[in-house]
Formats: C-alpha cells, sequence, structure tokens
C-alpha cells in the first residue's frame, strides 16, 4: 500500500476532485495535505466556518487569475486592490477572502476561481445535509475535474450524499508506525529541552520501549502522553516508560470501544483443559520472525464455546498472560451504546489499534451478544447494524496479516450466524464442557492455594466427587462460601464445611439441565473437546 503522502499527490496530479481524509488528527491531515501540495508547487487555501478562506504557507501562485468578475471585485475590495486583478491579494498568507464563511458561498468563489490549488474544507461535514452545499459542491467537482484543482474534506466522520459519491476518493490516515514513534519522542524531548532543563537518561532501546508502549495511539495522542511522562519527571527516564503505558491504557478505555488488561493469570492456573493447552503451545511464538522465515502464518485465533462459568474467559486472558503478549478487551456494550450508526468506522479505528499493538490478543467476550443480530431475520432489530458489523469483522478476520490473536467466547454457539463460525475464520474452535473429575482435583487444589489454604489439608477426591456436575466457577462460590461461614464462626475451613456448601447450591447442569444438554450434543460432532477426556453425561451428585 502507498504512503499516504505519496497516494495523495498522486490524487491530486490525476485531477481527483475531491479528496476525503476521515480523522481526528486534523492537524497532521493538514499538513501532509500541504506537504503533497509543495512538492508537486501547487499553492494551498483553507477553509473553516470561523474564518472563511484563507490561504496558507507555501509556494507562489503561479496560475492564471480568477476569471469572475464578482469574486474579483469581493476579493481586490477586501485586499485594497482597484484593479480588478487579485493575484497580489491571494498570495498573502493567512488574509480572508470577503464573504466565504458561509459554505454555499465558499463554493460560489471556488467555482468561479481558475487558479491550479488544493483547498482544505476542515468543518464541511457539518453542512452534507443541506441540499444548496451538496448542489454546489457537486458543481465544483464538476469543474475541478481534468484539472490540477482538489478538495480536500477532513471530518472525524462523514456522512457522504450519495450523489457525490463517484466523485470522491478517500485517504486513510495510518496510525504511526514504530519508527515515526520513535522519532516522535526524539522530536518531542528536543522541544522541551528548549524551554526546561532536562536530562536524557535513556539510550536508542530504551526510546524503543517507549515507542512500543505507544502504539496505538494517534500521532497527537502519543506526541501529549510523551510530553506530559517527560515534564512530569523531568526527564527521559525508564519510569516514563511505565507512565506512557498507564496513559494508553486510560485513553484506550475512554475511546468506549477497547479496555487494556494486564493479565495476571496463565495457562497454569487454569485445572484441566490440556487439548487446549497442548494447543495453544503449539502456537506460542509463532508470530515471531524465526515462525515467518519458516513458512508459518500468525494464527488468527481461537473460539471457546461451553457451559458458563467453566474457565472461557480465564482462558481468553491466559492465553496472553502466557505467551507475554498486550491484551486488549472488545467492549460490547459502548459499540452499540455510543456509536449508533456509525458502528462500522469505528470498528475499523478498533481494528486499526489492534493491529499496532500487534503482536497482540484480542479479547471479544460473549460473541453471541455481539453478532447475533446478523442473522437475516434480525436485521429489523437494530436497523441491520449488527450485520454490518459482522461483515467488517468477518473481513478483517480473513485478511488482516498483523499478529493479532482473536480469542473468542460464547455460551450460546447456536445464537451465531454460522459463517461465522465456519473454517477459516477461526483457526479452531473449542468446546468447553463441565470438568470431569481429574479437572475437578485440579480446579479445588488451585483455588484452595489461591485462598491461602493448604490443599494438603482436604479430602480433594471426595470433594471433587461431591462437586460432579459444577463448574469451576461454581466449586469456587462453594468455597467462598464455606470460607464466609468458617470466618464468621471463627473456625477452620475443612472438607466437611466445603462438602455442606456443595449441597446447599444447584449447580447450572441441574438448572438448566436441558439447555447444557442440546449444548453438548450440538457441539459433538462440530467442536474439538478442550479436555483430553471426552464429556460425561452429568448428573446431580447424591452426597
Amino acid at each position: 500500500m502507498a504512503e499516504p503522502l505519496e497516494r495523495l499527490t498522486v490524487l491530486i496530479n490525476s485531477s481527483t476532485p475531491i479528496v476525503i481524509i476521515e480523522t481526528v488528527e486534523e492537524a497532521r491531515a493538514v499538513r501532509l495535505v500541504r506537504s503533497a501540495a509543495d512538492d508537486i508547487q501547487l499553492p494551498v487555501f483553507e477553509w473553516n466556518v470561523a474564518d472563511g478562506l484563507t490561504r496558507a504557507g507555501g509556494v507562489p501562485v503561479n496560475a492564471a487569475p480568477i476569471t469572475s468578475p464578482s469574486a474579483a471585485h469581493s476579493q481586490g475590495t477586501v485586499y485594497g486592490e482597484s484593479s480588478g486583478s487579485v493575484m497580489s491579494g491571494l498570495t498573502r498568507e493567512g488574509t480572508s477572502i470577503y464573504s466565504t464563511k458561509e459554505p454555499a458561498q465558499v463554493l460560489a468563489h471556488l467555482k468561479s476561481m481558475t487558479i491550479e490549488a488544493v483547498f482544505i474544507l476542515k468543518d464541511f461535514h457539518r453542512h452534507l445535509d443541506d441540499p444548496v452545499v451538496v448542489r454546489r459542491l457537486r458543481d465544483v467537482a464538476d469543474g475541478f475535474e481534468g484539472k490540477r484543482r482538489t478538495l480536500v474534506i477532513t471530518a472525524p466522520t462523514l456522512s457522504l450524499p450519495p450523489e457525490l459519491s463517484t466523485m470522491v476518493e478517500y485517504l486513510d490516515l495510518p496510525l504511526p508506525d514504530l519508527k515515526q514513534l520513535h522519532g516522535l519522542v526524539e522530536q518531542t524531548f528536543a522541544r522541551i529541552s528548549r524551554t526546561r532543563s532536562l536530562k536524557n537518561k535513556l539510550d536508542a532501546a530504551g526510546i524503543d520501549a517507549i515507542a512500543r508502549n505507544l502504539r496505538g495511539l494517534t500521532e497527537e495522542e502519543a506526541e501529549r502522553v510523551t510530553s506530559q511522562a517527560i515534564i512530569g519527571r523531568y526527564s527521559l527516564c525508564p519510569e516514563v516508560i511505565t507512565d506512557v503505558s498507564e496513559a494508553k491504557k486510560d485513553i484506550l478505555r475512554r475511546s468506549g470501544m477497547l479496555e487494556f488488561i494486564n493479565p495476571t493469570e496463565t495457562m497454569a492456573d487454569i485445572g484441566g483443559l490440556e487439548n487446549l493447552k497442548s494447543w495453544l503451545e503449539q502456537r506460542r511464538g509463532s508470530w515471531e520472525d524465526s515462525a515467518r522465515s519458516f513458512g508459518l502464518e500468525s494464527p488468527r485465533g481461537v473460539l471457546l464455546l461451553g457451559v458458563q462459568g467453566c474457565g472461557k474467559s480465564m482462558c481468553a486472558r491466559a492465553i496472553a498472560g502466557s505467551w507475554q503478549l498486550p491484551l486488549v478487551k472488545f467492549d460490547s456494550a459502548a459499540i452499540f451504546d455510543k456509536f449508533m450508526g456509525e458502528t462500522e468506522k469505528h470498528v475499523k479505528r478498533l481494528f486499526q489499534v489492534a493491529e499496532e499493538l500487534a503482536p497482540a490478543v484480542l479479547w471479544i467476550d460473549e460473541l453471541e451478544k455481539i453478532f447475533a443480530g446478523g442473522r437475516p431475520e434480525a436485521a429489523s432489530v437494530d436497523a441491520g447494524v449488527s450485520a454490518r458489523l459482522m461483515g467488517a469483522f468477518l473481513s478483517w478476520m480473513q485478511e488482516h496479516k498483523a499478529p493479532v490473536f482473536v480469542a473468542a467466547t460464547s455460551n450460546d454457539v447456536t445464537a451465531l450466524p454460522p459463517e461465522l463460525i465456519r473454517k477459516g475464520r477461526f483457526d479452531e474452535m473449542f468446546f468447553v464442557d463441565l470438568p470431569n473429575a481429574a479437572e475437578r482435583h485440579a480446579i479445588l487444589k488451585l483455588q484452595l492455594s489461591q485462598h491461602k489454604q493448604n490443599a494438603a489439608d482436604f479430602d480433594l477426591d471426595q470433594l471433587a466427587a461431591a462437586a460432579q456436575g459444577y463448574s469451576g466457577a461454581e466449586i469456587g462460590a462453594a468455597l467462598q462460601t464455606a470460607m464466609y461461614n468458617c470466618f464468621a464462626n471463627k473456625k477452620p475451613v475443612t472438607t466437611e464445611g466445603i462438602l455442606q456448601a456443595l449441597r446447599s447450591s444447584v449447580p447450572l447442569s441441574i438448572s438448566r439441565a436441558e439447555d447444557v444438554q442440546a449444548l453438548r450434543t450440538w457441539a459433538r460432532t462440530r467442536a474439538v473437546p478442550a479436555s483430553l477426556a471426552d464429556a460425561k453425561t452429568v448428573a446431580k451428585p447424591s452426597v
């Protein structure tokens, strides 16, 4: 893919009438346009709703004068010119052209101008629901075709009228890469050093570490975070590396799309699921250069489906912890609540951020809640947003090259569209069933240890037998109940206390027995068991 500067230069030189840059980084977009115009010796004009049309800094104007008498008169007046020629006025940087603050007015001026130039429209997206503005914009675009005159519209997001769709090209501004972020850190330090006495305690490797922690942020966000960290420490020091990482987590959390998580679990903290563990272990390090040299592609992801409370979400976190990769969680609730009507664009941004963090693990919890609406019969419920979101997700899963491993979980896979779970989307689909006897034994041993109990003091075999039909979460809940009871009565935790807590609870395998059995039946021939032992029919234990 061509670099943004190279592509923009081609678009201008090929007489593209309208270029749209959807970005929150307006200043970066303007710098890019100015650089492209400077390379091909074209002047730049900028418009915003507050100042109207102004001449930006750049090369001198070497083009024919404006031919419209009305435009010449109005512009000549503001620059104090009586001859009717406005070229000398147009070359004055920063001076507003008379009567161009209104969108329809500036388009009338642009239609009458014959000068070859690039025109940046900054606040124009707010006026594209006005039929007069759309009509005049289309007329200007018609007049620009075949000439080196281009309108560049910058906006955080933009809904384009269909009558303009054939006249427009989109230019993506990718997030800065590691090399750019490294340079940004050095430039930010140099800029701050001009007004403050700072110490640089980092070598190139230390600056690279800061740059890696800035991945996933826009250029403006990265510069702001770096500036705050340097000024806070009054130096470029190892502590800045951590400060930048923490600040990035806050930014991603506020974005309402991704949550940056520090995984504390590893696969060793999960009892059982040996088949899944073996599969994951084979793929450890497969995103590294040595794997690519061997001819391997990075794994795309795994879908974990199964009974609620059996550790699917914990597995997703543990994958990142075991592989020592960044973990970001897809916030499904915010996607619909916050971005209704703009979901696809924000999801594209989400995937872009995930790729910039690569290698990384993207955790999507309860997949069915996001994509269940992707079924044709559900399209009317949310105006087709779920279907379009699913389309964007499927496309990205199929095409992305960055090593982003998707760890997705689902409690009700039958609610998912079939195209989402077919082979080729995820590398594998594992069924996490209720734990068998050996797994219950391992779960009890781990959970007792995590609760500061000596597992050797308990009859784990008896507890594992009593916990038949219980999920890992339900076993943990029973242990907590027993501990609360013992703490309140100032007694030590015993095997009998935990047995009593198990007897007093009803597991999901009983309260939702039909659902559990239906899920098992579905998965028997469609998914790979996460445990080495085959799942057995669950019955209420008699204790």
